[in-house]
């Protein structure tokens, strides 16, 4: 798979013309992607909810907790990175073909190539997870009490690992072709499966149920998608062209195929053993502490999947200006990215720090999960907040590391370092702080991570302005940290009402001094949000004047002059 996928990336087309598809085209698909996606973090809360109010956070969770190491690890690897990372510019490469290719559409020859196999690789890894359960649960969790339970759990969840592999084939040849709602609905459909197995077999299954429910999420994941797919994959093309372009590597891509992609891969396996560090550190603390790592994880992590919406949607755009040479798009494209996703992270970073007793307490303090429950979660919450601009630079640069078919061994030895620091960091703080002080030491590698990250991509990546970025993050950086402070102090009363006021202190506060600190990309934002009301306003009272439909497209055919 990996083979046939690197080596249509490598193939360029000649003199193709720079692909760039509006900004309002962008925005729009990124805002249908962001409205779905937060429909799958809601029902995501409600899960955690569920599995909080069902089974509390006792050892039974942390046995579950420990086989969802699986379905994580395969996400991310499968779903999020290395996939993604591997194929959309693989696919966009292809399409970019499409046109100029006589006789076998390039698309087409990429999915023969390519699917089979990883069908058949990811099956059998899928068997033998189920077989080696029994031996994979002491290395993830040795000390674990509930042993017996997890193993059965984890059997449950291997099956993701084939379903996974589809999905992520699924949503990268998706996006490639600007088809970004079907992607965008898979945590819908993954959070339903847990959801009903949990309501329907909770009772009588215990735990058993929410790890059946991973793997009927899985196979849900897939069908949201799979009909899109195959609906592209017949569509009709044209054939005319110049006939299918040389290989750069002439012909011989084999060695340099495996360059390309251990890399990925590496850097996918190295981040996510960051988990995999904290739950082996968690397991000999008292019962509970892996769930309140847990739940504040999942909870913390929100601000960053949103500012990632927009990374999402442009990667395709960022491969294709990389294959076709146009640096200079890559560039604008990726530091415009970057500031965004700082934005918004470092609002919900703020408001997350300042309201965190009172999130917890209204989302999941409620049956099993009690008071003491809850300023442990908070606590961890608190301390994981301050490494969410680390995990988000860290997931929008690989981006554009990868965006270009170069074997870049760098990301890969920066998240080593990264996950180094955290499991010493994380040693040496678990005896004094226990959970808190495992999250303190991710958010140190992350962070560590991602500072290196910037500071390498312009000799490594995409040429971006390292200097520009740095001054442009550090203002809203310090803007995040009045607006805490803000929403801190007004965080008072019922934990609905304080979740309220600190959010839209939090907000008012963070663009305030934003704005008086001239942060950057700020105040086009409120331009273009006071356009978009005063938009609305006039179409309310006039009737729409706009004919283009809404949709979940960006039509990558579509070319805008420079």
């Amino acid at each position: 798979m990996a083979e046939a996928a690197r080596a249509v990336a490598l193939a360029e087309p000649p003199g193709a013309a720079p692909w760039r598809p509006s900004n309002r085209l962008l925005a729009r698909a990124a805002l249908l992607t962001a409205a779905l996606t937060a429909a799958g973090a809601v029902l995501g809360l409600v899960r955690d909810q569920l599995l909080a109010h069902t089974f509390g956070a006792g050892t039974d969770t942390d046995a579950f907790l420990v086989a969802w190491t699986v379905p994580e690890f395969a996400a991310t690897l499968l779903i999020e990175d290395a996939m993604a990372l591997i194929l959309v510019p693989a696919f966009s490469s292809a399409l970019a073909r499409r046109q100029a290719a006589a006789g076998e559409d390039p698309v087409r020859a990429l999915v023969r190539a390519t699917l089979p196999k990883a069908v058949l690789g990811m099956g059998v890894a899928a068997g033998l997870l189920v077989l080696a359960a029994p031996w994979l649960v002491p290395l993830l969790a040795p000390g674990l009490p509930q042993q017996r339970l997890a193993v059965d759990c984890t059997r449950l969840t291997a099956t993701c690992v084939l379903t996974f592999t589809l999905a992520g084939y699924c949503s990268a040849a998706l996006r490639a072709h600007g088809r970004f709602l079907p992607p965008a609905a898979i945590n819908v459909a993954y959070n339903t499966g847990i959801i009903t197995a949990v309501v329907l077999l909770g009772a009588r299954w215990g735990v058993r149920a929410a790890a059946a429910g991973v793997a009927a999420g899985g196979a849900l994941m897939v069908l949201v998608q799979a009909p899109s797919l195959w609906r592209r994959l017949r569509a009709r093309r044209t054939v005319r062209g110049l006939g299918a372009p040389r290989s750069r590597s002439g012909g011989r891509t084999g060695g340099l195929v495996v360059a390309l992609l251990a890399p990925v891969i590496v850097f996918t396996v190295t981040r996510q053993s960051q988990v995999l560090v904290e739950r082996f550190l968690a397991a000999p603390l008292p019962a509970g502490a892996i769930s309140h790592l847990n739940y504040a994880q999942k909870v913390a992590q929100l601000p960053m999947v949103l500012s990632l919406m927009m990374c999402t949607v442009t990667f395709p755009v960022v491969a294709r200006a990389m294959a076709a040479g146009d640096t200079h798009t890559a560039r604008r494209r990726a530091e415009r990215d970057l500031l965004l996703a700082g934005v918004i992270v470092l609002a919900g970073a703020a408001t997350v720090v300042a309201a965190a007793p009172q999130i917890v307490e209204l989302l999941f303090q409620r049956g099993a999960f009690d008071r003491t429950d809850t300023a442990a979660t908070a606590a961890v919450m608190r301390v994981y907040a301050l490494g969410l601009l680390g995990h988000t630079l860290v997931s929008a640069l690989v981006r554009c590391y990868f965006s270009a078919s170069a074997p870049l061994w760098y990301p890969a030895v920066v998240m080593a370092a990264g996950v180094a620091v955290t499991a010493a960091a994380g040693l040496a703080w678990v005896g004094p702080w226990g959970a808190t002080g495992i999250a303190a030491g991710n958010a140190l590698g992350i962070t560590l991570s991602a500072a290196l990250l910037l500071l390498g991509v312009r000799r490594q990546g995409i040429p971006l302005r390292t200097g520009r970025l740095v001054r442009g993050l550090g203002r809203l950086a310090a803007a995040a940290g009045f607006a805490t402070a803000a929403g801190w102090c007004c965080a008072a009363g019922p934990p609905l009402t304080a979740t309220l006021l600190a959010l839209l202190t939090v907000t008012v506060v963070f663009l305030a001094v934003a704005c008086a600190l001239r942060a950057p990309v700020v105040p086009s934002l409120l331009h273009s949000l006071i356009r978009l009301i005063r938009t609305a306003s006039r179409r309310l009272a006039h009737g729409p004047s706009d004919p283009t439909p809404l949709g979940g497209d960006v039509p990558l055919d579509r070319r805008h002059p420079g």
